[in-house]
């Protein structure tokens, strides 16, 4: 399988054919390809993008089957178990602390993932690496707005709760046990303004060291386990 990502509109094109033809038609920011695939139509590929400076990267087989697979909707991450516990990441951009996020998340049982489309690491094949296996099991939506979605969430009856450095309550202090969803800051920027204004509640991760936070993957596990706590407590 051929993979070629469009570095302008964002496009995914699948197939050796749609791949070739596109070459020498559109800016493409890379190609993946599959590892261990031969012939004389993927050399063709291989030797036109080495020429044009076209980036070339492969992936074991289960990686690109998986990225080839269009994301979860919303809705069906929301009724996919009950209560519900979702996973929203704002601005997430590193691949491997998505591929760690993913690991937790289903390692968790959370019902899914949501990301956004802008700013954000999407599917690739270094989180399926850092994943080890688990994107394989799990839920992804893509959305493209996600206060919009955050409105959506809490109107499909979901708590709302953003994990913020300065919040005053300990996610600690939270119910996890009714249906919600963990809203997760980026690295470096945690929520946005509007992320945050989005959220029932803010809470904190105490920390007693001379840190001002956690990784992300690292957080999110902390408050995942929490999640799953309470409910096998309950």
């Amino acid at each position: 399988m051929n993979k070629a990502r469009d570095s302008h509109s964002l496009d995914v094109l699948y197939g050796i054919n749609a791949v070739k033809e596109s070459l020498g038609s559109r800016p493409i920011d890379h190609v993946l390809v599959r590892e261990g695939a031969a012939g004389k139509r993927m050399q063709e590929i291989l030797d036109e993008c080495r020429s044009r400076g076209i980036p070339i990267r492969f992936a074991p087989r289960p990686a690109l089957e998986r990225l080839s697979k269009r994301y979860e909707d919303l809705d069906t991450l929301i009724q996919c178990q009950s209560p519900a516990l979702l996973l929203v990441l704002d601005g997430v951009e590193d691949p491997a602390n998505l591929g760690a996020i993913v690991r937790t998340a289903v390692g968790a049982g959370a019902s899914g993932v949501v990301v956004g489309e802008r700013r954000a690491a999407g599917l690739s094949p270094a989180v399926a690496r850092t994943a080890a296996g688990a994107l394989e099991h799990a839920r992804i939506a893509r959305v493209k707005n996600l206060v919009r979605s955050l409105v959506e969430i809490k109107e499909q009856g979901l708590w709302v709760y953003g994990m913020e450095a300065g919040a005053e309550k300990s996610y600690l202090d939270l119910d996890y046990k009714v249906p919600c969803a963990l809203v997760m800051g980026g690295e470096g920027s945690g929520l946005h303004r509007l992320i945050r204004e989005a959220c029932d509640q803010l809470a904190r991760i105490p920390l007693r060291g001379p840190v001002e936070s956690l990784n992300v993957s690292v957080a999110t596990g902390i408050v995942l386990y929490e999640a799953l706590r309470q409910r096998l407590a309950g």
